[in-house]
């Protein structure tokens, strides 16, 4: 089975409400791929739907040309975290996952595997109870690796975590699409993706408003650096050479390349930097998207009812 997800005209309303709205997307393997969208616009409803959880009205969600329900072996093929609660609060996270492994057929070993993995090794005999919200979802990734997946599906993997936490995460679904693996993640700020996710797929009002590399979004935005070095007319033949545009502002240069490749740059042609800033904000590139899109019609309590 190729690890690839598809969505195809994916489309479920619920009364009046439209939660999605003939969607269609690809996941692919080796990638981060983020859902964005904000509250209510249907990412909740759309990840439940490729999990089986909620039947379309139209469209397929499918792992590799397979509905979740006609996989073989979903629980080694395809891991998810659409929430971090369902755990008994008196059962220790060993044990969790002990009872989870025996229920779904995997060796024990295993537990042990992903407790490591997630960082919860040190708290593995500590009742769920007493964890706190970061690390119940800590708990739930590990639970979702214990078949050592082709395909992982979180659902606001970054609620509850500090920003250790968080950046733990990004690393450990960086590491997971490296391994070739496909990662689909949701979250309704592009700021907690934008050094993970290698292509976005933006919703708004259940439509798919864009789906792009992360690359391009940048671009598109305008991603650049201001540049304060006392030496910029150097800088600015080494940024000619490289193909980069620049204009000259009062503290120095404002160019249109990443700060990262500005610094690598100066550092191979030895050029004195006192100052280096990115200038794009991929927000408010987001929000635009939104913003474009028209107000939602829907209720403010619409993604607890669509979830």
């Amino acid at each position: 089975m190729t690890s690839a997800i598809e969505l195809n005209g994916l489309t479920k309303s619920f009364g009046d409400v439209y939660a999605v709205d003939d969607l269609s997307a690809v996941a692919q393997p080796g990638e981060v791929t983020a859902l964005l969208g904000p509250n209510g616009a249907g990412k909740t409803t759309t990840l439940r739907m490729l999990l089986g959880l909620v039947a379309p009205d139209k469209g397929t969600a499918t792992f590799g040309g397979r509905r979740y329900d006609e996989l073989p072996d979903p629980v080694r093929q395809v891991g998810a975290v659409l929430e971090a609660s369902g755990y008994h609060p008196g059962r220790t996270a060993l044990d969790h996952l002990r009872v989870l492994a025996t229920a779904s057929g995997l060796p024990q070993d295993s537990t042990g595997r992903v407790l490591a993995q997630t960082g919860l090794a040190a708290d593995a005999r500590r009742r769920v109870g007493e964890f706190s919200l970061g690390m119940r979802q800590r708990l739930g990734l590990a639970s979702a690796m214990l078949g050592d997946p082709a395909v992982l599906v979180l659902d606001e993997p970054t609620n509850g975590l500090d920003p250790p936490g968080v950046r733990w995460l990004r690393g450990y679904v960086r590491r997971l699409a490296d391994e070739g693996r496909t990662v689909l993640l949701s979250s309704h700020a592009l700021s907690e993706v934008d050094l993970t996710a290698d292509h976005v797929l933006v919703m708004a009002n259940g439509r798919l408003l864009r789906s792009s590399s992360l690359a391009a979004l940048r671009t598109e935005a305008g991603v650049g650096s201001k540049v304060c070095t006392p030496d910029a007319d150097r800088l600015s033949a080494v940024l000619e050479a490289a193909g980069h545009t620049y204009r000259r502002t009062v503290e120095g240069l404002a160019v249109d390349a990443t700060p990262e490749q500005v610094g690598e740059l100066a550092a191979e042609h030895s050029v004195v930097l006192h100052g280096l800033a990115g200038t794009a904000d991929l927000e408010q590139a987001f929000f635009r998207l939104i913003q474009e899109a028209g107000p939602s019609e829907r209720p403010a309590s619409a993604e607890e009812a669509l979830s």
